[in-house]
């Protein structure tokens, strides 16, 4: 029966006035049927799905097979998307020919306006004490980094493929203590990374970019205990998403925290860093094998001496206000196995005061024996003195201003002349940094 038909018959009754206690009884009755009936309608409009004017209507065989409304959100709840700016004005005091900063990562440029690199940052991190056994992260980045981390022939074979990806990597977290990674990742090798906001100077050290950038392959990491977590890769080698020899390289590492403010990380890789094949990627001569149109052919005899590094660093928050950190590295290389070794070795020291809560002071020193050009080309003593000023404009806004002063015990820095090299370069520079995401710590 409707509530228009039971609300007819009440009010007949109700006018016929034949019983007054009657009349009474019915208009009760009728206000609770109304009452009924609003909260019915009440409940039906809460328990009907959301529909936005444009989606189609979910016809009921639709329904048997679509997803539930809540999978969606839970599916994506625990992802950040995050982004990156840097750029900076740098002016070198030699006036190099070019505008060129020699020996440096990622403020390449003089007296120009650069973008050093525009990032975007997507994560969906395994967390198995949360019940999270699967994760994924991927870091595209844009700007004259990519061609620091991906701009060389020598060690990617073809770079253009994978320049803006800076990592992609899935994450298995089988228990909370064991996570096992495959794809690229960013290198832990030595105390600096990649994005500006989470190191303690603007410009990197000369370790930094000496040592490598990423590595492809699978690496796994050990929580042993809460003070001690090892950790294993193998890789197709040092900046090398794809392999350029038959040979895989390793890492075996340990990370000891002893204390919430101390901690010491300890690597030792070992890797085979020639290739086995020469690329022309400009040509195609005939009968030569090709790899997707590039074609190549097999250096005969390949080389195969090894290649060693020998990587530690700590960092200490002795106060509240006040960072230190250490770092010392070796790297030892041989083209074949019977070729003598050729050394690269330093080492740096880092101090960060927090004056006020937006205004911080840090500084670097850093020595590196280059004996056999291994870096740099030529057989060199390298030492350079870094002061950086901090200003924390807003949260997720940051400005430094840096001096730094490079030092060589051979004549090999630019000048305003050509072949006219210098023993020094010095550089000031304004660095701005923003970023923006949910994501939290060091990226």
């Amino acid at each position: 029966m409707t509530k228009k038909l039971v609300l007819s018959l009440m009010t007949a009754i109700a006018l016929s006035g034949q019983d007054a206690d009657l009349t009474r009884q019915v208009a009760e009755l009728r206000d609770l049927v109304l009452k009924l009936q609003t909260r019915i309608d009440d409940l039906e409009k809460r328990s009907a799905p959301k529909e936005s004017v444009m989606a189609p209507a979910i016809t009921r065989q639709d329904a048997v097979a679509a997803p539930a409304p809540a999978a969606v959100p839970g599916l994506f709840e625990n992802t950040t998307i995050n982004f990156a700016f840097d750029g900076y004005y740098g002016f070198n005091f030699n006036s190099p020919i070019g505008r060129t900063n020699l020996l440096r990562a990622y403020d390449v440029s003089s007296n120009s306006f650069s973008l050093n690199q525009a990032d975007v940052v997507i994560e969906n991190a395994a967390d198995a004490s949360q019940g999270r056994h699967f994760g994924a992260r991927v870091d595209l980045q844009f700007g004259q980094a990519t061609q620091t981390l991906q701009g060389s022939a020598i060690n990617e074979p073809r770079p253009d493929i994978y320049r803006n990806i800076f990592q992609a990597y899935g994450t298995w977290a089988p228990t909370d203590k064991l996570t096992i990674d495959f794809g690229k990742w960013s290198s832990s090798i030595g105390l600096e990374g990649n994005y500006t906001k989470d190191q303690i100077n603007y410009s990197r050290s000369f370790l930094f970019d000496f040592l490598p950038f990423y590595h492809m392959g699978v690496r796994a990491a050990y929580k042993v205990n809460d003070t001690l977590t090892v950790n294993y890769w193998l890789d197709n080698g040092t900046q090398q998403t794809e392999a350029f020899n038959n040979y895989k390289d390793e890492l075996f590492g340990f990370v000891l925290t002893p204390r919430k403010n101390f901690s010491w990380t300890v690597n030792y890789y070992l890797g085979q860093e020639h290739p086995d094949v020469i690329y022309f990627p400009y040509s195609n001569p005939p009968g030569l094998p090709t790899l997707q149109g590039e074609s190549f052919e097999p250096i005969i005899p390949a080389p195969k001496g090894k290649t060693h590094i020998f990587d530690s660093y700590i960092s200490w928050q002795p106060t509240e206000k006040l960072s230190l950190a250490f770092e010392g590295d070796d790297v030892i290389e041989r083209d074949q196995t019977t070729s003598p070794p050729i050394h690269t070795d330093g080492g740096a020291f880092y101090a960060r005061y927090q004056l006020t809560k937006k205004f911080a002071l840090a500084g670097r020193t850093e020595y590196l024996s280059d004996r056999g050009g291994l870096y740099t080309g030529a057989t060199q003593a390298l030492k350079e003195t870094t002061l950086t000023t901090e200003y924390k404009v807003a949260e997720g806004l940051m400005m430094r201003i840096e001096w730094r002063r490079d030092f060589s015990n051979q004549r090999y820095f630019l000048t305003d002349t050509l072949n006219l090299l210098s023993k020094q370069q010095t550089t000031a520079e304004i660095g701005v940094v923003w970023w923006f995401g949910k994501k939290t710590g060091p990226w």
